[in-house]
C-alpha cells in the first residue's frame, strides 16, 4: 500500500522572541489585509499548542483563494438564468455513440483496443470514496459497505475483484507485458482515511497488491458564512468541510499521485464512485471507445427514463461540455425530442463515470482558477465570535463551497460521450434499507438479477429452487468477479446446461461441478 502525502509546513510554538513575534505579525497582518482577522480574536486565550495549532493552519492556508473563491461563486450570474433554448444545446453526434445501439462486432473492437492498453499497463483507475454511509446507517466509510449479498462481499470487495479478473483478461493479450497491473488511486476525504486503510488492511488488499492501492485525500475548504467570514469550530480550530469529489483533480497533483501515475508511465483512466454496485472497473469497451475517438475526456451516461428524471444532463450549455442539473432545465426543454431517433434530445444522464488522459489531468492546474464552485447552504457548528460560545445553529447559518468533477469538462478539448445500458452498468446507492430506491435492496437485486442475464446470455438456464427466497424478486445467483468480469467465459461451461438457485459461485470448478 502506497500512501500519497502531501508537503507539510511547520510551524513552531510561537515564544516572545522576535522571530516568533514576526511571524505572528505577519500572519495576523496577512488575515487582517484579506478581512479575516477575526481568526485571531481568541489567540490570547489559548495555549502555547493550541496557539501554534492555529498557526499552522493559518499559514497553511491561502485565505487569499479562499476569497477568490467565495467572490466568484456569489457573484457571478447563474448560466441558466437566461433563455435557455438558446444557451442549451443536444451533444454533437461526431462526440457520441451508444452501446445500445451499437453492432456487436464494434462494441468487440472497442473491447480489445481497450484490453490492449490495459495490457501494456497504461490504464490506471480514480476510485472517489471520501463518502460516509449515513444515509444508510452506518458511520463507516460507503465503501466498506455490505449490500446483503450472499457472499457479504463489500462495495469495495467487489470493485477490487473485478480489477483483478481485468488484469488476467488483459494478460491473455498477445502482446501483453510481463505483469499487467492495473493502479488503484483512492480517493478518502479526512474522516474516512484511517477507517478506509484498515479495510483494507484487514481485508488483505482483497487479492490485490499492495504496492498497487494508493490511498489519498481529497481537499477541503474552510466553511463561510453568508458575508464570507470564515468560521470557526473552536478557539483553535478552523470550521472545514471536504471540496466536493471535483477537488480530486487538486489532489491528484498536491498528493504526488500525478507523479506516482508518470511514474508508471500511466496514460488514461477510468474514474468512478464508490457507491455503484454495477460499475465496471476500468471497462476496457469504455477506454477503448475515448482512445479511438483520441478523447482526452470522456463521459459515461445513461438513457434517462423520463423528462422529469432528477439526474443531472450530458449536453452543450454556451457551446462547452457540461453537466446541467435536472432542476436548473425548464419544462419544455427537458421534454424535447431528437426527431432522428425519438429519445429525448436532452437525455444523456450523467452518472459520474468517467474518462480522462493523463495529459489532460495535468492541465487542470492551468484553468483551475477559472473551474466553478458551488455554494451548498447548511446549519454549521461554529463560535460564536461575542462570547467564544460554540453554537449549534437551528437554521441554516453557513455555506460551504464544493466542485464537482464535472466541472472540467467545459475546458475539454476533445470530448467523447458513451451511453450504456442501465440495468448493467449502473445501480447506486444512496438511501437507507428499506426505502425501495437507490438503496441496499435494489443494489443486491440489481447485481444478482444481472448474474442470471449473464448465464442465460451464455445459453443456460436458471432454474429457481424451491428454498431460493428470492429477495426483491430476484433468483440467488451470484457469481464472483473473479469468475466473470461481464459475462465472459461461462458459455463453455453452461451452455444448454442448468443450474438451481440457491447458490453462489466462486470459481470455475464450481460453476461446472453445479450445472446440470
Amino acid at each position: 500500500m502506497i500512501a500519497a502525502t502531501t508537503s507539510n509546513l511547520s510551524i513552531q510554538t510561537p515564544k516572545h522572541d522576535q522571530t516568533g513575534s514576526a511571524t505572528f505579525q505577519q500572519i495576523k497582518e496577512r488575515y487582517q489585509a484579506a478581512g479575516q482577522g477575526h481568526l485571531l480574536s481568541f489567540y490570547d486565550d489559548l495555549s502555547a499548542e493550541e496557539q501554534a495549532h492555529l498557526l499552522q493552519q493559518l499559514q497553511d492556508l491561502n485565505v487569499e483563494r479562499v476569497n477568490r473563491i467565495h467572490q466568484k461563486a456569489t457573484t457571478c450570474p447563474s448560466p441558466m438564468l437566461n433563455n435557455q433554448a438558446a444557451l442549451l444545446a443536444p451533444l454533437p453526434e461526431q462526440c457520441f455513440d451508444s452501446i445500445l445501439e451499437a453492432s456487436s462486432e464494434k462494441t468487440q473492437e472497442w473491447q480489445t483496443i481497450g484490453l490492449n492498453q490495459i495490457a501494456q499497463n497504461k490504464v490506471g483507475v480514480i476510485l472517489l470514496a471520501g463518502g460516509q454511509g449515513t444515509r444508510l446507517g452506518s458511520s463507516a466509510p460507503k465503501g466498506c459497505y455490505d449490500i446483503s449479498l450472499p457472499s457479504s462481499k463489500s462495495l469495495f470487495h467487489i470493485q477490487a475483484e473485478r480489477i483483478l479478473r481485468l488484469q488476467r483478461l488483459a494478460q491473455q493479450q498477445p502482446d501483453a507485458v510481463a505483469n499487467v497491473i492495473i493502479p488503484w488511486y483512492v480517493m478518502t476525504s479526512g474522516p474516512t482515511r484511517p477507517a478506509t486503510v484498515a479495510f483494507f488492511q484487514e481485508n488483505d488488499y482483497f487479492g490485490l497488491s499492495s504496492d498497487n492501492i494508493v490511498f489519498f485525500e481529497q481537499g477541503t475548504l474552510p466553511c463561510l458564512t453568508f458575508d464570507g467570514k470564515i468560521m470557526m469550530e473552536s478557539k483553535s480550530q478552523i470550521a472545514v468541510a471536504p471540496d466536493g469529489n471535483g477537488g480530486v483533480y487538486a489532489a491528484l497533483r498536491g498528493s504526488g499521485v500525478l507523479a506516482n501515475m508518470a511514474e508508471r508511465k500511466i496514460e488514461y483512466l477510468h474514474a468512478y464512485c464508490v457507491d455503484n454496485c454495477l460499475v465496471r472497473v476500468a471497462d476496457p469497451v469504455f477506454i477503448g471507445y475515448c482512445v479511438q475517438k483520441n478523447a482526452d475526456c470522456g463521459a459515461k451516461v445513461v438513457r434517462k427514463n423520463a423528462p422529469d428524471e432528477p439526474v443531472g444532463v450530458v449536453c452543450l450549455r454556451n457551446s462547452a461540455f457540461n453537466v446541467v442539473e435536472y432542476s436548473e432545465i425548464d419544462a419544455d426543454v427537458a421534454h424535447a425530442i431528437n426527431p432522428k431517433n425519438g429519445q429525448l434530445s436532452f437525455g444523456a444522464g450523467n452518472i459520474a463515470n468517467h474518462f480522462y488522459t493523463v495529459d489532460f489531468l495535468n492541465k487542470v492546474e492551468s484553468f483551475e482558477g477559472d473551474l466553478e464552485y458551488h455554494i451548498a447552504r447548511k446549519k454549521i457548528k461554529s463560535v460564536d465570535l461575542q462570547t467564544g460560545e460554540v453554537v449549534a445553529p437551528k437554521q441554516v447559518n453557513g455555506m460551504k463551497l464544493e466542485m464537482f468533477v464535472f466541472d472540467v469538462f467545459p475546458f475539454t478539448e476533445r470530448m467523447a460521450v458513451f451511453e450504456v445500458d442501465r440495468r448493467e452498468e449502473f445501480s447506486p446507492l444512496k438511501n437507507a434499507p428499506g426505502t425501495g430506491q437507490d438503496c441496499p435492496e435494489t443494489s443486491r437485486r440489481d447485481i444478482l438479477q444481472q448474474h442470471v442475464r449473464f448465464i442465460e446470455a451464455a445459453g443456460g438456464k436458471v432454474v429457481v429452487g424451491e428454498d431460493d427466497k428470492q429477495v426483491e424478486g430476484a433468483p440467488t445467483l451470484e457469481i464472483s468477479p473473479l469468475v466473470s468480469y461481464s459475462g465472459e467465459g461461462l458459455a463453455e461451461i453452461v451452455a444448454g446446461k442448468s443450474i438451481k438457485t440457491p447458490i453462489t459461485i466462486h470459481t470455475l470448478e464450481e460453476l461446472r461441478s453445479n450445472v446440470f
